[in-house]
C-alpha cells in the first residue's frame, strides 16, 4: 500500500497557523523605515566608499621631487672654503603619497663634516643613506650627487695702501704729494689670493679741476670676497700745485745799462731756460730781462757778463751767451732809450 507525502499538508497547516495580516504590516514597517533612513544610509556609503578610495590611493607608489638644503660644518681652524659648492640638492623620493606629503625638506638637510677634509679640493660622495627618508621611502635620485669643495689655508699680511684716481686737476696744477692713514692695511685669507697681492687700492678719488688741497674718505676694496681686511675706509690727502716746468725762451734783446755813451753789443740777443711754475712761465714776457750793466765804462772795447732779471719764483737754468762785447763810443747819446743798442 503506497504512503501519501504528507510534507504539502505540512506546509499547508503553516500557512493556515501564520498571521498573514500581521507579517504584512512588519514588512511594510520595514519598508517605510528603511526609505525614512535612505537619504542618511547613501552618505554613509559614499564616505565608506571614499575612505577607501582615499586609503588605497595613498597607498599606491609616487615620486616627489625636493630641494634639500645643504650644510658644511667642522672646517678646521685656519681653514676655509674658496669656492663656492651648492647650497642645495634636489632629490626624487618614492614610496606612498600619504608619506611623501609629510616630508619636510629643512628636516631632511644634508650635513657634510667637514673636519678631516684636506687643502686642495676634495669631492664628497652623496648617498641616499645620509638623507633620513621615513621608512616605505626611498631615495630614487640625487643632483648632483658629488659635491666639489676646494680648501684653502689663511694667511695674513700687511699690504700698502693704493690710491686710485679718476680725473685731473686744473691744467698746469699736478699732485705734489699724497698723504692715506693708514698707509698700510692688513689683509687675511685663503693664501692663493693673499700671496699674490702686492697692494690694495681704495675707491677711485674723482677729480674736476682742482687747484687746491683735497680731503677725501674712501673705501678700501677688498679683491676677492674671501679676503678680509682689517680696515674698511682710508683717510686721504692731496697736496696739489702748480706744475713746475723748464721753458726756454730765444732771440732776446740784450740791453745795455746805466751808460750814458752810445754802443754797440755783440752779439745782440741771447737765449734763457727758465724754471718755475708753468702757469707762470706761459704767460710771461722776457723782453727787457737780459742786460748787460756798464757802469763805468770808458770808451773803448769792453766784455761785460749777461745777467738776468729774473720774476719772483723762477729759477735760472741756463744761458746763451754768457758775455758779451760791448764798444761804447766817446759820442754821448742824445735821446736815452733804456739801453736799446745806440
Amino acid at each position: 500500500m503506497r504512503i501519501p507525502n504528507l510534507k504539502p499538508l505540512r506546509n499547508l497547516d503553516l500557512l493556515r497557523n501564520l498571521d498573514l495580516p500581521r507579517t504584512i504590516r512588519s514588512v511594510s514597517d520595514y519598508v517605510r523605515h528603511f526609505r525614512r533612513n535612505i537619504g542618511t544610509r547613501i552618505i554613509a556609503l559614499l564616505i565608506a566608499v571614499g575612505l577607501w578610495v582615499f586609503v588605497n590611493a595613498g597607498q599606491r607608489g609616487a615620486v616627489e621631487t625636493l630641494s634639500v638644503p645643504i650644510s658644511y660644518r667642522s672646517i678646521p681652524p685656519g681653514l676655509v672654503i674658496v669656492n663656492h659648492p651648492p647650497d642645495f640638492v634636489k632629490i626624487e623620493v618614492a614610496g606612498p603619497r600619504t608619506l611623501l606629503s609629510l616630508l619636510d625638506p629643512e628636516r631632511l638637510t644634508v650635513r657634510l663634516d667637514l673636519a678631516n677634509v684636506p687643502t686642495g679640493r676634495s669631492d664628497l660622495k652623496l648617498s641616499p643613506s645620509i638623507f633620513n627618508v621615513p621608512r616605505q621611502t626611498s631615495v630614487t635620485r640625487i643632483t648632483p650627487d658629488e659635491v666639489h669643495v676646494d680648501v684653502d689655508r689663511i694667511v695674513m699680511r700687511e699690504l700698502p695702501v693704493h690710491l686710485e684716481v679718476d680725473g685731473q686737476p686744473e691744467p698746469n696744477y699736478e699732485i705734489n704729494a699724497i698723504d692715506l692713514r693708514p698707509p698700510v692695511v692688513a689683509v687675511s685669507g685663503p693664501s692663493r689670493y693673499v700671496l699674490a697681492l702686492q697692494r690694495i687700492d681704495t675707491e677711485p678719488l674723482e677729480l674736476k679741476g682742482e687747484s687746491n688741497d683735497v680731503e677725501a674718505r674712501l673705501t678700501l676694496i677688498s679683491p676677492d670676497p674671501n679676503v678680509h681686511l682689517g680696515a674698511n675706509r682710508v683717510q686721504v690727502h692731496l697736496d696739489i700745485t702748480q706744475v713746475i716746468a723748464n721753458r726756454e725762451f730765444k732771440g732776446i734783446p740784450v740791453e745795455v745799462r746805466d751808460t750814458d755813451f752810445k754802443f754797440r753789443v755783440s752779439p745782440q740777443k741771447a737765449s734763457i731756460t727758465l724754471r718755475g711754475p708753468a702757469v707762470k712761465l706761459d704767460g710771461l714776457d722776457p723782453k727787457g730781462m737780459v742786460f748787460v750793466d756798464a757802469k763805468g765804462g770808458d770808451p773803448g772795447a769792453h766784455e761785460f757778463p749777461v745777467q738776468v732779471d729774473l720774476p719772483d719764483g723762477m729759477q735760472l737754468v741756463k744761458q746763451n751767451p754768457a758775455h758779451v762785447r760791448v764798444r761804447i763810443y766817446k759820442q754821448k747819446r742824445i735821446d736815452i732809450n733804456d739801453g736799446k743798442t745806440s
